[in-house]
């Protein structure tokens, strides 16, 4: 028999070595597809269409809502000028100072025998503090005694030759004529004027021995050093057995240096524009002092120096404080506030002030709630305070930190600011 040849394979197959693979679709196939294409651009073009459809409704109310904010006048925030009725607190450093001070030196030359008192110590005006030994000035006031003693003995001699001289000088005086010669007259006369110019010579001598008794009597005074007034001992140079000089040159040591600090004086330079108007005497402060020491007190201006520095531009003002309790020394810094009173102007925050290169401005809002710039003058800046010499009223309305996109004449939308700062300002210029 014959072998029968293969049987042809159908169309939809195709061989392989691994074997058969059909690629026959089924029936409707690409018809569903084509549905399926369609449904997917339809969702697309949907979308689409959607979001520009929100787009351009946002864009809408956008234009609509600028529009808006556009024809509506701007918010701002608006203060009422006000009169300054309360006077401010101008602040500035300031140096307390002893009410005496002064440098005890001695009058006479010795040795130091005693010391009384020491550092930190008060003490009463007339009151001993060191002892002062000085064998010199205490020979020499013993010679001048005895020098005046002599010459007082010299005295009574003169005053018994001339009241003989004076006797004698009468007699002869009173002779008859032709008993005793002219001559012999006129002798006694001479005689008699020399005894008394002898004796007013001897007057004239213990008159300069007795001065010179007085003086080594006043300097054995200065013997003890005693506190020219009350006060406290700052400092001693001295100890028992130091040779001291009379005097107060470079080559001598001074003994004590002493202070009263009860009242004290506070001196304070105060600015040129400040000082002129405003520091008169009679003007109360208030003393501030920090640290351990630290408290509040008060005093008063009592006298100024009328005259500014050249440089600085200040002037030197002394305020009196009464310091019985001795709360504060010397030398301590302080800052010292003055009272000053209202001199009848216009006061507005520092915000409602807008600074351009003509002129310093506010922008005034009008009863029809529209923006008018008005040039003003500052007559005290007090930090966040301002006081207005011309320019503004009593009840002007201002606007605080106007923008600078707002123009004059542009109508506004007036919000009334209550947050005015403080009136107490501390001013430190």
């Amino acid at each position: 028999m014959q072998p029968h040849d293969p049987e042809p394979l159908p169309d939809d197959t195709s061989r392989t070595e691994g074997g058969a693979v059909s690629t026959a679709f089924q029936p409707g196939t690409g018809k569903a597809l084509k549905i399926g294409a369609g449904i997917a651009a339809g969702i697309f073009v949907f979308c689409f269409c959607a979001v520009m459809l929100i787009r351009l409704v946002e864009a809408h109310s956008l234009r609509k809502g600028a529009d808006a904010a556009y024809s509506t006048p701007p918010p701002v925030d608006v203060i009422t000028a006000q009169p300054a009725s309360v006077g401010q607190d101008l602040v500035l450093p300031g140096q307390t100072a002893a009410w005496y001070e002064t440098t005890i030196y001695a009058r006479v030359s010795g040795y130091v025998a005693k010391w009384m008192v020491d550092i930190g110590d008060h003490v009463k005006t007339g009151q001993v503090l060191a002892i002062i030994e000085t064998p010199e000035l205490d020979a020499e006031l013993s010679a001048s005694r005895a020098q005046l003693k002599a010459s007082e003995a010299q005295v009574a001699a003169r005053q018994a030759e001339a009241d003989f001289s004076r006797t004698t000088n009468e007699r002869w005086r009173d002779s008859p004529k032709g008993v005793v010669s002219e001559q012999e007259r006129e002798s006694k006369k001479a005689d008699y004027e020399s005894a008394n110019a002898r004796l007013f010579a001897a007057n004239a001598q213990v008159a300069l021995d007795k001065s010179k008794v007085d003086q080594y009597t006043a300097l054995a005074q200065f013997k003890q050093v005693v506190a020219p007034f009350d006060g406290t001992i700052t400092q001693r140079k001295i100890d028992i057995g130091n040779l001291v000089m009379a005097g107060s040159g470079s080559t001598t040591t001074p003994l004590y240096r002493m202070a009263q600090t009860d009242p004290l004086r506070i001196f304070v330079d105060v600015p040129q524009n400040s000082a002129i108007e405003l520091m008169k005497p009679g003007v109360p402060a208030e003393i501030r002092a920090t640290g351990p020491s630290g408290g509040v007190f008060t005093g008063a201006i009592t006298r100024s120096a009328e005259s500014l520095d050249a440089q600085a531009r200040t002037m030197r003002v002394e305020v009196d404080m009464p310091n019985a309790n001795h709360a504060l020394l010397p030398g301590t810094y302080v800052n010292v506030a003055f009272k000053l009173q209202p001199r009848g102007l216009v006061e507005v925050p520092a915000a409602a002030l807008i600074f351009r290169p003509k002129a310093t401005q506010v922008a005034r809002v009008d009863a029809n709630n529209k923006i008018d710039f008005q040039d003003v003058t500052i007559a005290r800046d007090n930090g966040t305070l301002v006081e207005l010499g011309s320019g503004v009223k009593p009840g002007d309305r201002l606007v605080l930190n106007i923008s600078s996109q707002i123009a004059a004449g542009q109508s506004v939308t007036a919000n009334d600011s209550d947050a005015a700062p403080n009136r107490p300002v501390d001013a430190k210029r």
